[in-house]
């Protein structure tokens, strides 16, 4: 039983020795490691703040950009939209005028045929007066003067033209 119960020098020994390494301990050792344990955590804290400052950052330009790319499809979406008025207005400039030439273009082929009319109608009429002049010659049986040959032509010129505005 001797061997398991320490002798008295030997604790008192012990916790001499206890206190006085605790005691150097405290002194010399726990400062530094106390030291390194709080520039340690400062560092972890700075490390923290400046990830907070980039996150908030980060979503700050993230909302920026996200306002700038509405703004952008807003734009690209107005200068389709002008475009496609630039392109109607455009159409309907190009179809009013060809619409227009067109118009002029039957009212010139109109007025070309009633030019072409008129001046068959006159030869017709100069031929017919001829004919009906030689034909009278013929059946009267005698020669006309240029004189009555001229009266019969615009007699016969005059009623053939008021049955043509009939």
């Amino acid at each position: 039983m001797e061997a398991i119960i320490p002798l008295t020098t030997e604790v008192l020994i012990s916790a001499v020795s206890f206190l006085i390494l605790f005691v150097l301990m405290w002194k010399f050792a726990l400062p530094p490691i106390t030291k390194m344990l709080d520039e340690r955590a400062a560092k972890i804290r700075d490390s923290l703040e400046r990830a907070e400052e980039t996150k908030v950052e980060a979503e700050r330009l993230l909302e920026e950009y996200k306002v700038q790319m509405a703004e952008a499809r807003s734009e690209a979406a107005k200068v389709i939209e002008q475009g496609r008025k630039v392109a109607d207005s455009m159409k309907d400039e190009i179809v009013a005028k060809a619409n227009e030439e067109a118009a002029q273009i039957v009212v010139k082929a109109r007025d070309v045929m009633e030019a072409e009319k008129k001046a068959a109608l006159a030869e017709l009429q100069t031929q017919v007066a001829d004919l009906t002049v030689a034909v009278a010659g013929k059946l009267i049986g005698q020669q006309l003067s240029a004189a009555d040959h001229a009266k019969l032509i615009e007699k016969y010129v005059a009623e053939v033209g008021s049955l043509n505005e009939n």
